[in-house]
């Protein structure tokens, strides 16, 4: 069973930074795309940035040049390092792991930034 498992939130003052752990658990072999979103109160949920299994990433004009994405493959774990952050980056956090064309999600993981 294919477990979305997300960690590394908390309270941070604006312009500190945290990393944010997604680790994909019961499956053979590697996702092929593992996308960070968010989701304030009383917004949609939008995407942060995503990486694929080979590698390639891409991310929101909102977030870019401050936070980044990365995958350790040993361990199918993606990283969401996230600096210089801003009140408006406060929000929960979701994992959207894509195995073999079916897509899991975490739970979510909160993230408040304080002025």
């Amino acid at each position: 069973q294919v477990q979305v498992v997300e960690s590394g939130g908390g309270l941070v003052q604006a312009g500190n930074s945290l990393r944010l752990s997604c680790a994909v658990s019961g499956t053979e072999g590697r996702f092929n795309a593992v996308n960070w979103y968010r989701q304030a109160p009383g917004n949609q949920r939008d995407m942060v940035a995503g990486i694929t299994g080979s590698g390639n990433a891409n991310y929101a004009d909102s977030v870019r040049d401050r936070f980044t994405i990365s995958g350790d493959g040993d361990r199918n774990t993606v990283y969401l390092q996230m600096n210089s952050l801003k009140p408006e980056d406060t929000a929960v956090y979701y994992c959207r792991a894509v195995i073999r064309g079916i897509d899991y999600w975490g739970k979510g993981t909160l993230v408040t930034v304080s002025s």
